[in-house]
């Protein structure tokens, strides 16, 4: 059976175990890596590799580094004969011209159920609407955002006071086993493609930090508990104090009675009211503090 050449398209942390996998993988050529350029990174401002960047050259695998790719002609020669491209957080739209390189396609890995939460942010967005189930998947990739048909999707659970961090994670490595099971379907010819259903589409756009702010007046404790565990390690949640915030990390119902956005100390606790109960800020951080 040949093997399948394979060029990779990434840039964070989160995309290393996907080409840690196709690395290992005894029937694919990883042909390349393609990231974004160094970064001026820390204290002293020194350049950084993408960690998927930082892994090529560990392993030796060539690579190119490009700010946008799309007017970027340099890269031709490394790609010549690919069989797929893989992308997973890449941070670019490709355009048709890329699209249409390797024989068998441009293939996104997308961490949500698609075609729920497209976009730059559906681990938050799962758990931000209270979602019991999310997972991964990949599409065929074409110029309208993660609107290819599918070819793969793997469902998690999730638990009720699961974070974005921990989940984060946890879909970092299933992204890896997804496209183990996507590069045996590949090798079998057993690909088979489902348009996505257009009428069940909704986009997880990108958050700000103004994003995590808690309006206790105004959002039920349900609301505000997916709220501080979604946005939990980035961007965090905040309510303000006399116009400074008030970094909140975790919150937890409480039994007293306050009307929404009333405050209180009572026995050392502080206690809030949201739109349906009171609640009480159970770690919380001082701005500059």
């Amino acid at each position: 059976m040949k093997k399948l050449n394979i060029v990779f398209f990434g840039t964070p942390e989160f995309a290393v175990p996907a080409l840690d996998m196709l690395y290992n993988h005894p029937m694919v050529n990883l042909q390349a890596v393609i990231s974004m350029p160094d970064r001026p990174a820390g204290r002293g401002h020194d350049l950084k590799s993408p960690e998927v960047i930082s892994f090529a050259k560990d392993k030796k695998i060539p690579f190119y580094q490009s700010g946008n790719i799309n007017v970027d002609n340099g890269f031709g020669d490394i790609v010549e004969g690919a069989d797929i491209f893989i992308v997973l957080a890449f941070a670019q739209f490709l355009k048709e011209d890329i699209l249409s390189i390797p024989k068998l396609g441009c293939f996104n890995i997308h961490t949500s159920l698609l075609p729920k939460y497209r976009g730059a942010a559906p681990i938050q967005y799962a758990l931000l609407n209270g979602d019991t189930q999310t997972g991964v998947s990949i599409q065929k990739m074409v110029k309208k955002m993660d609107a290819g048909d599918l070819c793969l999707s793997d469902e998690i659970e999730l638990s009720p006071d699961e974070t974005g961090g921990q989940l984060y994670t946890r879909l970092k490595f299933q992204a890896a086993l997804s496209l183990n099971k996507f590069i045996t379907k590949a090798l079998s010819d057993e690909l088979e493609f489902t348009p996505q259903d257009e009428s069940q589409v909704n986009f997880a756009p990108t958050l700000k930090r103004e994003d995590g702010y808690l309006d206790f007046k105004n959002e039920n404790f349900k609301d505000l508990k997916n709220k501080v565990r979604a946005l939990a390690p980035w961007p965090g949640t905040y309510c303000l104090n006399e116009d400074k915030r008030v970094k909140v990390f975790s919150i937890e119902k409480d039994s007293s009675q306050l009307s929404p956005g009333e405050t209180k100390i009572i026995d050392k606790k502080i206690l809030v009211g949201a739109k349906d109960t009171a609640l009480r800020l159970v770690e919380i951080q001082l701005e500059g503090k």
